[in-house]
């Protein structure tokens, strides 16, 4: 950290003319400040377009020259996604675009008047204060494949998230107006479940049609696994149902409605995932971190699409940082306070290590093993959460090496490790 600090404060020279923007939805506020944190112009208010872009980059190219300054180094909160316009736009023109921590915003504005009040013109110069004092980093945008990627991977993540809430609202509306539906199909995604919804929803309907209608309904569609005594269990089911009688004429309407629903996110979920796989084959070394035994495609697709190329890292703990698992500790004194991850970096990348571990410590012998020596260990032993943390760090330096060097998979390299871990215990 203090050499990245030391690195960022070579860049800022007397010839360096800092800007703040604070981001706004439709209006942004730029201030500008020299190396030693003097205001050189009055503040300047723009809009979120091509023509107010063209303002603040008159306006630096002014000021650049009335102060007769070589670089420009602009610097903005990544606010929620109305920065990335300015950004991709500055960017192309040869501006250098940084980004500040929206916490040390808020922690440090009182800074300077003492005050803890917040309007766009203060941000602005806040945001170019800490610049100032190298408090920034530098976002990576990705490009080519890697951009599509990560494009596509949001684009699944919110199919995904509508597919399932459409699921909670069926298992809903079983709840409500047949909820003995579920001890006839286990899982009422299944073709017999589906089909009967489509025909007969309510148990009234099942009902009117008897048992071996119900059958013959089936036997379009699905030629084995459900018969007669499965169509006369939906019956007697329904027989006996407490679920609701009123507004069934809109329950019909509704449960079909969200069938389609379910229907459609299923073919979205299924041409994304085609097109993920085909992006996937055009990035060397991917198919060398599948040949992890319980690392699947959609979690080296999602890895890729949070990190971007890997031949931009010079080591793998900067994919661990980036992924808030680096530690952090509190302590004072005599007082030591407890190790825990800082969570700072992307949160969507964490989630996808710590979801794809868990089945990995199941199934793939190696890991399992790492889990029992990490938790059972004499020295140091560490609970199962922290374990698993351990885990990821341990996959990220796996998928790391694996997509570099584009080499398979050798559990004996992970055996060998595991046994000098061991006996380092020992010693």
């Amino acid at each position: 950290m203090n050499f990245n600090v030391n690195r960022q404060l070579e860049q800022l020279t007397p010839e360096t003319l800092i800007v703040g923007v604070d981001i706004a939805k439709n209006k942004h506020v730029a201030r500008v400040v020299d190396d030693r944190g003097k205001e050189l112009a009055k503040p300047i208010a723009f809009a979120n377009s091509q023509e107010g872009f063209q303002q603040l980059l008159f306006w630096m190219k002014s000021t650049q020259i009335q102060q007769a300054k070589e670089q420009v180094i602009l610097g903005m909160e990544p606010t929620g996604h109305y920065w990335l316009n300015l950004a991709h736009f500055m960017k192309s023109r040869g501006i250098q675009v940084v980004i500040v921590n929206p916490m040390h915003v808020k922690r440090t504005k009182e800074l300077d008047d003492n005050s803890p009040t917040k309007n766009d013109v203060k941000d602005a110069h806040v945001i170019a204060r800490l610049i100032q004092g190298a408090r920034y980093s530098v976002p990576h945008f990705p490009e080519g494949i890697h951009a599509e990627l990560r494009v596509l991977m949001n684009l699944r993540d919110r199919v995904n998230q509508e597919f399932l809430r459409v699921q909670g609202r069926i298992t809903n509306w079983l709840d409500r107006y047949f909820p003995e539906f579920v001890t006839v199909f286990k899982d009422w995604q299944g073709k017999a479940a589906m089909l009967s919804l489509q025909h007969f929803p309510l148990p009234v309907d099942v009902q009117c049609l008897g048992a071996e209608r119900i059958v013959a309904v089936w036997k379009l569609e699905v030629k084995r696994a459900v018969g007669l005594g499965r169509a006369e269990k939906l019956v007697r089911a329904a027989q006996e149902t407490v679920g609701l009688t009123i507004g069934s004429e809109m329950a019909r309407f509704e449960i079909q409605m969200l069938l389609e629903q379910h229907h459609l996110y299923q073919e979205q979920l299924e041409q994304v995932g085609q097109k993920v796989e085909d992006l996937l084959h055009q990035i060397p070394g991917t198919k060398e971190m599948q040949s992890i035994p319980g690392v699947g495609l959609l979690t080296v697709a999602g890895f890729l699409a949070e990190v971007g190329d890997l031949q931009r890292y010079q080591h793998p703990d900067q994919i661990r940082k980036l992924a808030g698992l680096n530690l952090k500790e509190y302590s004072s004194g005599k007082h030591k306070g407890k190790t825990q991850i800082t969570k700072r970096g992307r949160p969507r990348l964490r989630a996808l290590l710590f979801r794809c571990v868990m089945p990995l410590v199941v199934k793939n012998s190696e890991f399992k093993a790492f889990h029992r020596h990490f938790t059972t260990r004499s020295r140091n032993p560490l609970s199962k959460k922290q374990s698993m943390v351990a885990l990821c760090c341990k996959l990220i330096r796996l998928l790391f090496v694996l997509g570099n060097t584009q080499t398979s998979y050798d559990p004996a390299k992970l055996q060998r490790a595991l046994q000098r871990s061991t006996l380092q215990i020992v010693a």
